[in-house]
């Protein structure tokens, strides 16, 4: 089951997104939906008005999420090409919820920086209030997953040891097109979810990686941040990015006004974006 939020002419809507439409389910986007206990059955029920698929204008799954915590250093092969060790613990870092654009929106360039990377990631929304969750909590509270790009300005990330002021720009993180529920995802529950993960920058492959190479599965990381804050239904975890990224190529490589950014998790979705000026 696919879930998305929609805008309309008259606001959003959250919706199922069956084979040749859009089901409105009687919210007005995904966070109000995932509030409800119950909500996986209401939506798999729902018979709302219907979109044609080809007229859709898709909004962030969830347009305010009460937190966006994201996760550095999470892949085996991106730690490495980082001259790091494996760590401990994830590494956390926050985005706000202006960061967000749809999945085919536009991408404004962080003002100021020239130094604008790509980094392509599985998202994980939660779906039920969890704190000091064990892994068996942890992994039920998971709504389901979508497709992020932590659009980054490096030169402002690395201004400080905090990498907050990189990585919060305003309109500059694509998510979704939609959010997958599990059952349809994986359903090996001994590995959430195993999937290609890749990064396009104008038709070049840039990463290319599977999600079982996290360090912190999905699962791990739900468990983990939930012994730090209560996590509620519509957060979102970025749960970071492999290798490939442009800052660590020689010559550094960037985006630049034009170009145009596909983000894509098999058997979840794709976020085809193009970068442009603010």
């Amino acid at each position: 089951m696919r879930l998305a939020t929609i805008r309309t002419t008259e606001g959003t809507r959250a919706v199922r997104i069956d084979d040749d439409s859009a089901v409105e389910l009687g919210h007005p986007d995904l966070g109000a939906l995932l509030r409800r206990p119950g909500w996986r059955a209401e939506a798999a029920s729902a018979d709302g008005p219907r979109h044609a698929l080809t007229a859709v204008d898709y909004a962030p799954p969830v347009p305010s999420p009460e937190k966006i915590v994201c996760v550095g250093l999470n892949y085996r092969n991106h730690i490495l090409e980082m001259g790091r060790e494996l760590p401990e613990h994830p590494t956390l870092f926050a985005k706000f919820a202006r960061a967000q654009v749809g999945a085919y929106d536009p991408v404004v360039l962080p003002a100021g920086s020239d130094a604008v990377d790509w980094e392509a990631e599985l998202g994980v929304y939660i779906g039920a209030e969890v704190r000091h969750a064990t892994p068996d909590e942890a992994r039920a509270a998971i709504a389901g997953y979508t497709v992020v790009n932590d659009v980054t300005a490096r030169d402002f990330q690395y201004r400080s040891p905090q990498w907050l002021q990189g990585k919060t720009f305003e309109a500059s993180t694509p998510v979704g097109p939609w959010l997958v529920v599990p059952d349809e995802a994986d359903t090996d529950e001994r590995q959430p979810l195993a999937r290609e993960l890749t990064c396009a920058v104008d038709g070049e492959l840039m990463q290319k990686a599977d999600t079982g190479d996290l360090v912190f599965d999905p699962a791990a990381l739900v468990a983990y941040i939930s012994q730090i804050v209560t996590l509620v239904p519509g957060d979102l975890i970025a749960t970071g990015t492999p290798g490939g990224v442009g800052h660590a190529r020689k010559p550094p490589r960037y985006l630049t006004e034009g170009s145009e950014l596909v983000t894509r998790v098999e058997g979840v979705g794709e976020c085809r974006n193009t970068l442009v000026r603010g």
